[in-house]
This record gives C-alpha cells, structure tokens and sequence, in this order.
C-alpha cells in the first residue's frame, strides 16, 4: 500500500517534470507567456512544484554549456532517477 502511494506520488512527479519540459519549450516556440494568462499561471504552478526537486541537484551539477544553449543536466538526472526507482518498486 505505501509502496504503491510512493510509486503514485514519482509519477506525478514525473508527468510536472515533462509538463515543465514542454512549457519551456512553448515559451522557446511561441514567446513568453501573456501575465495572468493560462500559459503563465499553468507555468507558475508546475515551477513551484518542481523546482525544490531541481535546484538542489543544480547546485551539485550546473547545466551544460554547448555554444549558446545549455542543456539542464538536473532535469536529466532527477527524471532518470525517478525512473530508476519507479523499476524497483
């Protein structure tokens, strides 16, 4: 039971973590998000969420620095780590 709440609570996690990946990508693709708008709020929600998990992993291991783009090692790492636990539970 408690196994299956964890497993339950790393997906949701996991989902705010590909949700965050595309509104990034959106504001790449399409702008910034118009204030107040759905776009913005939706972003401000999914941030609060998952940025206590990122930061601290940001902290040990910068992103990435590839010409003028940077690649965010700590999405990669906490997602794959996610993953890795969801295998064993």
């Amino acid at each position: 039971m408690v196994l299956a709440l964890v497993d339950f609570l790393l997906l949701l996690v996991q989902l705010l973590l590909v949700a965050r990946a595309l509104l990034d990508w959106s504001t790449v693709l399409a702008g910034p998000a118009a204030p107040g708008g759905f776009r913005s709020r939706l972003m401000s929600g999914v941030y609060t969420v998952t940025e206590p998990i990122l930061a601290p992993v940001r902290r040990v291991v910068p992103p990435l620095r590839l010409g003028g783009a940077a690649i965010d090692v700590a999405f990669l790492i906490v997602f794959f780590a996610i993953v890795i636990i969801r295998a064993f539970i």
